[in-house]
């Protein structure tokens, strides 16, 4: 039930019981009415909260997806291109900094360099036109370029939900109900400089 209808059923209410009415009947009703109010807006505070922790669950799995294409592009890569060494440990490094994370803060710091390492290789591919040309390293192109693409349309959901949040927890008289019962603000999901700088993939 959403707050336009309980006020509607509120008035109506009061307009049948108005008459004759005692005080206590009518503070009773009052705080009711409160209590039903905050009941409303604690359950959508924590829709929204929901909504937030599970739009970061869905970048994680997404994140994992992207690691796990790195084993194959490695060993596609060593083929053609060996010893651009330095390359090829970045994006092993990321991948088991990656699986070893203890905490989401972790796993976007490998991300991140992921990224990184991503862009040095696809620019060193140039160097390479067997590499270029290979079909699964093709194919492991798309289906990164696909995965990113994926994880950024989930990074505007979620950095929408934390917006809609906060201007809940921040807006009179919900804010009431948030200090009350301890919601914070969240923090929008920041793009780093070298993600935004990866390139994209041409064919």
């Amino acid at each position: 039930m959403t707050w336009e209808e309980i006020t509607t059923n509120v008035v109506e209410a009061w307009e049948v019981v108005r008459a004759g009415m005692s005080v206590s009947t009518m503070v009773l009703i009052l705080a009711g009415f409160l209590v039903l109010y905050f009941i409303v807006r604690y359950n959508s505070l924590i829709r929204l909260r929901n909504n937030i922790k599970n739009s970061l669950a869905d970048i994680d799995v997404q994140m994992k997806m992207r690691f796990d294409l790195v084993d194959n592009l490695v060993n596609t890569v060593k083929g053609y291109a060996g010893h651009e060494k330095e390359t090829l440990e970045n994006l092993t490094k990321a991948r088991t900094n990656f699986l070893n994370a203890s905490s989401m803060d972790q796993k976007l710091s490998a991300d991140q360099a992921l990224s990184g390492a991503l862009k040095s290789l696809f620019a060193v591919s140039e160097n390479y036109p067997d590499l270029k040309a290979n079909q699964n390293f093709l194919q492991l192109q798309t289906e990164l370029s696909d995965i990113e693409n994926k994880i950024a349309a989930s990074r505007r959901f979620f950095n929408s939900t934390v917006n809609e949040y906060n201007s809940s927890i921040e807006t009179f008289p919900t804010n009431i109900v948030a200090k009350l019962f301890g919601f914070k603000r969240e923090e929008f999901f920041a793009t780093a400089e070298v993600e935004k700088a990866v390139p994209k993939v041409q064919f």
